[in-house]
């Protein structure tokens, strides 16, 4: 089964797998890294840092379910300044992509058989 890159500005890779196709979003996943780390190293607006810190170190006597709400409330906000979009140029590139998905997506015929009795 080959794969598929598309470059451009957040390059991914389309792979054929059994029963459909797996995206391989190296370039998003990097993207939104480096998203997370901009926004915890803000020195203009610091509460994210102090919020994670807060998590790393919780109070005496904090219990794991104690931690959760602010663990989500903080998994929300930076999800929300995260990227999430990939963007892909070109007529012909979109043709392709659409092309490789519909070959993939394309129901394969079972090799035919000997129909003689045996």
């Amino acid at each position: 089964m080959s794969a598929d890159r598309i470059d451009g500005p957040t390059p991914f890779t389309i792979r054929p797998i059994p029963g459909g196709a797996r995206l391989e979003m190296d370039g998003l996943r990097r993207l939104v890294v480096e998203d997370v780390l901009a926004v915890l190293l803000d020195t203009d607006d610091e509460s994210f840092w102090d919020r994670l810190t807060a998590l790393a170190n919780p109070a005496e006597g904090a219990t794991a379910d104690d931690m959760r709400l602010p663990y989500e409330e903080l998994v929300s906000d930076l999800a929300e300044r995260a990227s999430y979009r990939v963007p892909i140029y070109g007529r012909e590139r979109l043709i392709e992509l659409s092309r490789r998905l519909r070959e993939i997506a394309a129901p394969k015929s079972l090799p035919k058989q000997d129909r003689r009795a045996s």
